[in-house]
Order: C-alpha cells, then sequence, then structure tokens
C-alpha cells in the first residue's frame, strides 16, 4: 500500500468516526427533545384539568410575526370583556408591547419574557396558573411567540388551539408551515381587506388547511376592520 494509500484510508477511517459521532449526538438529542415534550404533555394535562375544574374557556393563539394576532384579541377583547372575566397572557421574545395594547382594551395581562426561548411552553403557563386565583376567571387567552415553526412542540393545556395567518404571507404559507395546522382547531385566515391589492389565492389557503387537518374549522377575518370577528368569536364558544 502505498503513502497515499494509507492517507486515504486513515482519512476514511477519521470521516467514519466523525459520522459516527454525528449520529451518537443526534440520538442522544432526539431522545431529550422526546423526554421534554413527554413531561411538557404531563404538565399541559395538569393545566387543564385544573381549568376546566375551574369552568374556565381556554384559548393557544398561535402565528407567525405580522400576522394579527394581537388585533384580533384586542378586538375580542373589546366585545366580550363586558360578559366575562379575561386573563390575558402574552409571550415575547422580549418587551412588552402587545401585553400593553390588550391592557387597554380592559383585561387583566401578564407578559412573558422568553429570551432565547421561540415559544411558550406548559411550565411558562403552570408558573402563572398556580399563582392565581382562577375562580376570577371565566377566559383564559395565551398569545404564543411569533412564528409558525416552534409552538408546534409544546402543548399547552389549552381547550382549543387558534392559528393565525395573514393574506400578506401568500398563499403557499399553510403549505410550507403545516405543522400547526394539523394540531389547531380553528385556522384564521386575516387581513381579508387587502385581498383586491395582493390578489392572494384564498382558496388554496383554505384547501391546504382543511387538507393537512380535515376536522380544522377555517374563518376569514379583517381585524382591521372587524370583519368576522363575530363569526370567530360563535366558533370558540364566546358569542
Amino acid at each position: 500500500m502505498t503513502k497515499e494509500d494509507k492517507e486515504l484510508v486513515s482519512r476514511i477511517k477519521e470521516l467514519e468516526s466523525i459520522n459516527l459521532a454525528r449520529d451518537e449526538i443526534r440520538d442522544v438529542v432526539v431522545e431529550t427533545k422526546k423526554g421534554i415534550e413527554k413531561e411538557n404533555e404531563k404538565l399541559a394535562n395538569k393545566i387543564h384539568e385544573n381549568l376546566l375544574k375551574n369552568k374556565i374557556k381556554s384559548f393557544d393563539i398561535v402565528g407567525a410575526i405580522g400576522a394579527g394576532k394581537t388585533l384580533i384579541l384586542e378586538k375580542i377583547i373589546e366585545k366580550i370583556s363586558s360578559k366575562y372575566k379575561i386573563l390575558v397572557i402574552c409571550g415575547d421574545i422580549t418587551t412588552r408591547i402587545d401585553a400593553k395594547r390588550i391592557e387597554e382594551k380592559g383585561s387583566e395581562t401578564i407578559q412573558i419574557n422568553t429570551g432565547r426561548e421561540c415559544a411558550l411552553n406548559a411550565y411558562h403557563i403552570y408558573q402563572i396558573i398556580k399563582n392565581k386565583n382562577l375562580e376570577d376567571y371565566d377566559v383564559i387567552f395565551i398569545e404564543n411567540v411569533g412564528n409558525l415553526i416552534c409552538p408546534s412542540d409544546f402543548i399547552l393545556g389549552t381547550d382549543m388551539r387558534i392559528t393565525v395567518v395573514s393574506i400578506t404571507e401568500g398563499e403557499w404559507v399553510i403549505e410550507k408551515h403545516p405543522m400547526l395546522f394539523k394540531m389547531s382547531d380553528i385556522a384564521v385566515i386575516n387581513k381579508i381587506d387587502l385581498l383586491e391589492r395582493l390578489g392572494t389565492n384564498i382558496d388554496k389557503m383554505i384547501e391546504d388547511a382543511r387538507r393537512f387537518n380535515p376536522k380544522i374549522q377555517v374563518i376569514l377575518t379583517s381585524a382591521k376592520t372587524g370583519k368576522n370577528i363575530d363569526k370567530l368569536l360563535k366558533l370558540m364558544n364566546l358569542d
């Protein structure tokens, strides 16, 4: 065997060792992730049982930054705050901008700043509700951190999960980010007041949502104008 051949064999063995180490690391990461999700699910179930015991209706609202989650919540609060005692939990990387906006509509709000974490998890929510007198509330809304990927890793123990997208994100947004729609009860397609200007294929968005989750309820809204917010409340059993 020539010197070049020996060097090649040595290099191949080195690469095989690196690939083996990568596989082992990946397996550890996968198992750790499964363990975290399992513990999160246990805590989420505990949260849900506690909310049900106190006859609280609860909603986890997810969606990308700018989809209109906060404005939809503002419109909802305006319509139901005289009827229900409401707590809104807002998740964001930093600031309490969204919490302040909702607070101004007359609802108690709590801001959770997650720092580097890109979604709320059941532990975040549990730390809040265990320190609250739940008899003081009829409805709890959780506005998750703004993205369409990370929240799919963690359920929060709510009655319903609502995923909000907007036509400004394009007709491919649901097909490219299907996971949250598979595990949601309601899909809100927002900003339909911009349809004439943008020409987004809403039919495709509706078809995609129902293809990934045949049981999902789909509603078209304009948070800006308030269009179909009443219909959304009906789907949420808050009318």
